[in-house]
């Protein structure tokens, strides 16, 4: 690390000034600069492209886990963690799933609303049992509210409205 500061900084400073300050040997300094890259260094450069490659063939979806297995499954045998450093390093990330959140959360003390359908969706004259429900609907900039209403004979829409909650705003929009 002291050599790559060297390197660095030696636009600025001298080279003797600077291994002088870092307690090291200038003829250290040069030598590390004409050494080739270690073995270790030319597998993970080696390794860093094949993860580019995986990961851009996974549509850019993949992390580190998965780009680990995918590895593994084809020969190429390494850690975990070696992996997560490399896509680091590259930087590549994968996708994460969305946090599933109930959004209903009944009190226990809360009572229950009977059931007058007792489950039995078949209705035999019109205008006589509808079902309705409300969902939630994450979008990239709000929270669409879409409620419905069934008629449970036809097995037709019978009313519907859809609320779009936003940070600050809110507004209705008529289906």
């Amino acid at each position: 690390m002291k050599f790559v500061f060297v390197e660095r900084e030696k636009a600025h400073h001298s080279v003797t000034r600077l291994c002088r300050v870092l307690q090291v040997s200038p003829r250290g300094d040069y030598a590390w600069r004409r050494r080739a890259p270690s073995a270790r260094a030319r597998q993970d450069a080696h390794m860093q492209q094949t993860i580019i490659a995986v990961h851009q063939r996974r549509r850019g979806t993949y992390g580190a886990p998965c780009i680990h297995a995918d590895l593994w499954a084809s020969g190429l045998h390494s850690g975990r963690k070696r992996v997560a450093r490399l896509m680091r390093a590259a930087p590549l990330v994968g996708v994460h799933r969305r946090r599933s959140r109930g959004t209903t959360q009944r009190a226990d003390a809360a009572t229950r609303v009977p059931d007058r359908v007792a489950r039995a969706f078949v209705a035999a004259v019109p205008h006589r049992l509808w079902t309705a429900d409300i969902t939630a609907i994450p979008t990239q900039t709000a929270w669409l509210s879409l409620a419905v209403v069934l008629a449970v004979y036809s097995r037709r829409l019978s009313a519907a409205d859809l609320h779009l909650a936003r940070a600050g705003a809110s507004g209705r929009l008529r289906l």
